[in-house]
């Protein structure tokens, strides 16, 4: 109903370039696996080494007497 002036009453089109078309959709089965896919269950080397610097400054070394 764009074009009331012609008696056919025409249709508007929106034309698309080549290069405007949507992509092909993403799958969502392959999202939400990915959305839940677990970490990793260790901690990362640099807190581990952190952990045991801390753990060195908390212990008092003593000589060791013989």
């Amino acid at each position: 109903m764009a074009n009331k002036s012609l008696a056919t009453r025409q249709k508007m089109r929106l034309r698309i370039e080549p290069s405007q078309q949507a992509l092909k959709p993403r799958n969502p089965v392959a999202q939400a696996a990915m959305a839940r896919a677990a970490g990793s269950h260790t901690p990362a080397t640099g807190a581990q080494r952190q952990a045991a610097k801390q753990a060195l400054k908390k212990v008092k070394l003593e000589p060791e007497e013989e």
